[in-house]
C-alpha cells in the first residue's frame, strides 16, 4: 500500500523541487533518478508519456526498493482512472495528472493514495477541492505565472499548491514562486538538461540540481 496521502505531501513541500521526467531508456531513467536522489531531492515524478513507461516505471521501483528506501516514487501524466490503476498496482507513490478527472481522483480515494489534479482555471481548482484533492498542480506554469497563485489563493485557503512548466531552476524564478506562495515547484528539461542526459554526464547533473536545491534556502 502507498504511504499516507499526508506524508506525500509533506514529502513535497520538505522537498521543495519536484523532478518530472520521462526517457524510452531505461537504463537513463534510472540514471536521472540517482543523480537527483544523490542531489538530495526525496520526490520524483515519472511521466506516463512513452511506449516503455510501464516497464520503465517498473525498473525505477526495484532501483527505489532496492538503495533509496526513503524516496517518494510517483507517476504523472495520468488521465484516466484505468491509468491510475495500472501504476497503483505496480507501486506508485502518487498519481499526478495534467486533468482534473473526478473518476480518477475517487479511484485514488478507495486506494488511499494521493491523488494531485492539474488545474488551470478557478472552476477547475474548484472542482478539485469538492473532490477532495489537498494539493493541486497548477499547468502549464509558464502560462498562469506566479501572479496567478497570489490572486487564486485567497479563494482555496485550504489548498496547496504546485506549478508545473515554466519554473526556471534560478534563485530569481523559484523565489516569484514561492514568494507567491506554492509549496513546491515541479520541473521537467529546464532542471533535468536534455544536453546533460544526452552526453550522459551524470555528473554535471548532479551538481545542477544541488545547486538549485540551495536555491531552496531562500524560502526557509
Amino acid at each position: 500500500m502507498a504511504p499516507h496521502p499526508e506524508t506525500i505531501i509533506a514529502a513535497f513541500e520538505q522537498s521543495g523541487i519536484i523532478p518530472v521526467f520521462y526517457h524510452d531508456d531505461a537504463d537513463v531513467c534510472c540514471e536521472v533518478l540517482q543523480a537527483c536522489y544523490d542531489g538530495g531531492l526525496r520526490v520524483f515524478e515519472f511521466t506516463s508519456r512513452g511506449a516503455q513507461a510501464q516497464q520503465n516505471f517498473s525498473r525505477l521501483l526495484e532501483l527505489k526498493r532496492a538503495k533509496m528506501p526513503d524516496l517518494y516514487l510517483g507517476i504523472g501524466t495520468i488521465k484516466d482512472a484505468a491509468a491510475a490503476a495500472a501504476y497503483t498496482q505496480l507501486g506508485a507513490d502518487f498519481i499526478v495528472c495534467p486533468i482534473t478527472d473526478p473518476e480518477t481522483g475517487a479511484y485514488c480515494r478507495s486506494q488511499q493514495i494521493l491523488w494531485i489534479p492539474g488545474c488551470m482555471t478557478p472552476t477547475e481548482i474548484a472542482v478539485a477541492e469538492k473532490n477532495e484533492a489537498r494539493l493541486v498542480k497548477l499547468f502549464p506554469g509558464n502560462v498562469l505565472g506566479p501572479a496567478y497563485v497570489k490572486a487564486i489563493k485567497p479563494l482555496f485557503p485550504n489548498l496547496k499548491f504546485m506549478p508545473t512548466g515554466g519554473v526556471e531552476p534560478t534563485r530569481v524564478s523559484m523565489n516569484a514562486w514561492f514568494d507567491a506562495g506554492v509549496v513546491c515547484v515541479g520541473m521537467g528539461s529546464n532542471l533535468l538538461a536534455k544536453s546533460l542526459i544526452d552526453s550522459r554526464d551524470w555528473a554535471s547533473l548532479k551538481e545542477k540540481i544541488v545547486q538549485t536545491f540551495a536555491f531552496l534556502d531562500d524560502k526557509a
